[in-house]
Parts: structure tokens; sequence; C-alpha cells
């Protein structure tokens, strides 16, 4: 049996390999075997609806119509969303849509272009 690093967030035994990925069963923090304790936790895997990684500055499209606070329009699905930037928090992308300006938006609903 592999002797897998403890997970470095929630420090929970039951770490597996998906690929060349740890996984934490239950805080579900991903990190790489290469990087050390104290970086991963700084990096965070982004993915988005399909499973795809996403980067700062890659493009991605809206899978659904999505309401927006404070407005009566909503964002419209197929809206393509360029130069990305992700960030922490419960919304993991700051963006900028045209007609709409600055918006935050959360992974499950995009997908990579």
């Amino acid at each position: 049996m592999l002797n897998l690093p403890n997970c470095p967030k929630c420090n929970s035994e039951y770490t597996y390999e998906n690929g060349n990925v740890l996984v934490c069963p239950e805080c579900a923090h991903e990190w790489t075997s290469e990087s050390g304790n104290e970086n991963s936790e700084d990096k965070k895997i982004v993915k988005d609806s399909n499973g795809n990684i996403l980067n700062d500055g890659d493009s991605v499209t809206v899978i659904k119509d999505l309401k927006v606070k404070g407005s009566s329009s909503s964002i419209k699905m197929g809206t393509k969303v360029k130069n990305i930037r992700l960030v922490d928090g419960d919304h993991d992308i700051d963006c900028k849509i045209d007609g709409f300006g600055a918006m935050k938006l959360k992974s499950e609903f995009v997908k990579k272009i």
C-alpha cells in the first residue's frame, strides 16, 4: 500500500491519487504530490462544469441563464467571457462581461472554450 501524505488543508489520512493529483475525500481539497504542503494551499484547482481545469486568462462560455442581483436583465446561456481571473471565495471567477461590467461567477456555471 502506498504511503500518501495527509491532506494539507484538513489533515485527513484518507487521501488518494487521481492521475497526478492527490485528493482528500473529506474536504475535496486537491493538490499535486510534487508541490510542498505550504504552496499547495495557495493554489486552488478550479474546474468548469465539464471537469476541465481553468487557468487565469482562459475564455469560457456560460452554460445557463444567470440572474443578476440588482438588475432586471440576466446573462444569457452561450455568453462568451474572455480573460477570466481565478479568485478565492464562493465565486471562483472574476471577469468583465460586455453589457454588464465586472462580475463574479461560479465555475459550475461555465465551460472552457
